[in-house]
């Protein structure tokens, strides 16, 4: 297990990875506005995909949309700072963690970014606009943020051989 633990390769690997994946969410979010709203949703590859246009007010499934607007900016908005200090906090203090874990904080830390992104920005909702699934087995509708947070939980899944050792305290 490789620990990462260069200053100038974890900046690096945080720049490169946070900057594109919250610009590539910020993007498409963008497109999705644009060519999507209002529009019937698309379907490609037999409905396995679907484009769909949404501002979601709530979470993950729409957890809490139908909160007050002053509860969900408790619920989603002050939550998302924290995390977010916390985990850049991490990166930049924490020296021994391995290459799948920073790069998981990282998407973690992007995920959470853009989302949070479009909830300052658009009076608390976030805008979706992908949905998967095979027959009646879907997906909520979704964006890249949440791919980046569930790519991250997948990161943090994958089995690890052993902890690399402490060095001994003398």
């Amino acid at each position: 297990m490789e620990l990462l633990s260069n200053g100038a390769a974890r900046l690096v690997l945080a720049a490169a990875l946070g900057a594109s994946c919250i610009g590539c969410d910020q993007v498409t979010k963008s497109w999705a506005t644009r060519a999507l709203r209002g529009q019937t949703p698309q379907s490609y590859f037999a409905d396995t995909v679907r484009l769909h246009y949404a501002q979601n007010s709530g979470g993950l499934l729409s957890f809490g949309s139908t909160f007050s607007p002053q509860v969900r900016v408790w619920l989603f908005i002050v939550p998302n700072v924290v995390f977010l200090a916390a985990t850049c906090f991490v990166l930049v203090f924490r020296r021994r963690m391995t290459v799948s874990t920073y790069a998981a904080a990282v998407l973690l830390a992007a995920g959470a970014a853009g989302n949070l992104i479009d909830r300052v920005s658009q009076n608390g909702l976030v805008t979706d606009f992908l949905n998967v699934g095979i027959g009646p087995l879907r997906t909520g509708i979704f964006n890249v943020a949440d791919m980046a947070i569930m790519g991250a939980v997948g990161l943090l899944m994958l089995p690890r051989g052993e902890s690399p050792e402490e060095p001994a305290a003398e």
